[in-house]
Parts: structure tokens; C-alpha cells; sequence
């Protein structure tokens, strides 16, 4: 009589291939949830330092990025195709009658790259937003302070008042008076020692 095992066995293979390809993900397709990147997704905004008081200007294209500046231009780099970027900045945390500041930033074709003239804002600390048409994320940011309180080129004043040359210790004066209230303390002790041995000879001691 013809068994049936064979048979059995291979419709069992059959099936675990079937659920095998059906479990496995088909390649080129995109993530679930993953937007494809647009051109000048990796550009960015740049906070640069543009010349005062005898600082020198950050170089356009640098790749320093300055959270501390006086005046300043926004250098951009990486923006691929991309002609026109439009940012804006505000007080950080806003404030409604805060300082702002906006404007187009128009990239030569092909370049990516580019920047504003010197710009300036009143001392305090700014967020900057950017955009461009097409961009999948739009309204990056980042945040920088405007201090033009001291000039970065003026060297710190001495101090005044400190201990003579020569190493650590106390000022003159200090040491001076440190000295003589020693003195006088010893003094006062050696007087009351004298008094006291004068005092008990008197009494016959």
C-alpha cells in the first residue's frame, strides 16, 4: 500500500516558505513614518561675528558657529538648490515688545551658500528661526546672546590693592597692622607678668 509521508512532508515545507517570504520585509521600500529628505534639509544658519570696536569679522563660510556676539551677519551653508531662505529672530523667552528682526536671504543658484549684512540688536538673548519653500521641517532654530556691554579687544584692568612682589600673602597695610596688634599683645603680657612678680615682693613673697 503507497504511504503518504512524502506528501505530508512536502506540503509542510511548501507552507513554511510561504509564511517565511510573507514575514520577510520587502527591500526599497521607505520606513513607515520617514519622510524622504528635500534638498537643503542639512542647511543651516550660522551666527557670525561681523566687525566692532576692533574685533575682527568671522570669515563668510567659517564653520564656527557664535552663541556670543555683538554685531553680527547669519551665514548660510549647505542649502544645496536652494535660492531663498527666509529666517526671522525674536527675544528668547518673546517678549511682545521685544527686538526682532527678519528678512530674505537670496542664495546665488547652485551655490547653497550665502549671507546677510551686519545686522544688530539691543543686548539680551535672541532665538533665530529659518525656512525655505519645500523644506520637510520647516522652522529650525537655535538661540544666541548679544552682548556689546565691553569690548572683547580691551584687556582687563589690573588689580589694585594687592600683596608686594614677590608671591602670596597679606597687602602692606594688612601685614602692618597684623604686626603691631601682635606687638602690643605681647607687650601687654610681659607687663603683666613684670607687675605681678613686683607685686608679690612687695608682700614678702
Amino acid at each position: 500500500m503507497p504511504t503518504t509521508l512524502p506528501r505530508r512532508a512536502g506540503v509542510r515545507i511548501a507552507a513554511v516558505t510561504a509564511l517565511t517570504a510573507a514575514l520577510t520585509p520587502l527591500s526599497g521600500l521607505p520606513t513607515a513614518g520617514a519622510a524622504p529628505m528635500a534638498p537643503g534639509d542639512n542647511g543651516t544658519l550660522k551666527v557670525h561675528t561681523a566687525p566692532w570696536d576692533g574685533v575682527a569679522r568671522t570669515p563668510y563660510g567659517d564653520a564656527i558657529d557664535e552663541p556670543r556676539v555683538c554685531r553680527f551677519y547669519l551665514d548660510a551653508a549647505n542649502f544645496e538648490t536652494v535660492t531663498a531662505v527666509t529666517w526671522n529672530i525674536v527675544t528668547e523667552p518673546a517678549i511682545p515688545s521685544g527686538a526682532t528682526l527678519n528678512g530674505t536671504l537670496n542664495l546665488p543658484a547652485g551655490t547653497g551658500a550665502g549671507h546677510t549684512e551686519d545686522l544688530t540688536l539691543p543686548d539680551g538673548r535672541y532665538r533665530l528661526t529659518w525656512n525655505f519653500t519645500g523644506a520637510t521641517a520647516p522652522n529650525r532654530e537655535k538661540t544666541f546672546t548679544v552682548d556689546c556691554r565691553s569690548s572683547m579687544s580691551t584687556p582687563s584692568p589690573a588689580p589694585q590693592g594687592g600683596p608686594p612682589a614677590g608671591g602670596g600673602g597679606i597687602a602692606r597695610g594688612e601685614a602692618f597692622t597684623t604686626v603691631a596688634g601682635a606687638a602690643a599683645v605681647g607687650l601687654t603680657a610681659v607687663g603683666g607678668v613684670m607687675w605681678f612678680r613686683l607685686r608679690r615682693r612687695s608682700h614678702g613673697a
